[in-house]
């Protein structure tokens, strides 16, 4: 990824993984991270069921995110903050660039209501 006079650093794209997805929860009205199947995370057993899915191509980061919001929340302004704060969070981390973060709801949680 980046390299110096003293050698390159190298990310795995857990870490990213890692980052986008405390980043996502971090932000208030999002409940939880929904489970992701299929594709080429499932097969090479990684990110599997956390809810988000990481490329990178050229020093740049590509995410997608399965959300479960909280109810009564504006779905529109809670997924520009998880955009914002996981796109922030990268670069300041990482020092990479991010391409998108695309946001997927994929339900909204009424469990708190229950009661």
């Amino acid at each position: 990824m980046t390299e110096n006079a003293q050698g390159k650093t190298t990310v795995s794209p857990d870490v990213l993984t890692t980052i986008a997805r405390l980043s996502a929860l971090s932000v208030p009205g999002v409940s939880k991270l929904a489970p992701v199947s299929g594709g080429v995370n499932r097969l090479l057993k990684r990110g599997a069921g956390d809810g988000v899915r990481i490329e990178t191509e050229d020093n740049t980061v590509y995410a997608d995110l399965h959300l479960i919001l909280q109810e009564d929340v504006n779905i529109r302004e809670v997924s520009r903050n998880v955009q914002q704060n996981v796109a922030r969070a990268i670069q300041e981390m990482v020092g990479m660039e991010v391409g998108h973060v695309n946001i997927h709801i994929e339900d909204i949680d009424y469990a708190d209501s229950e009661a």
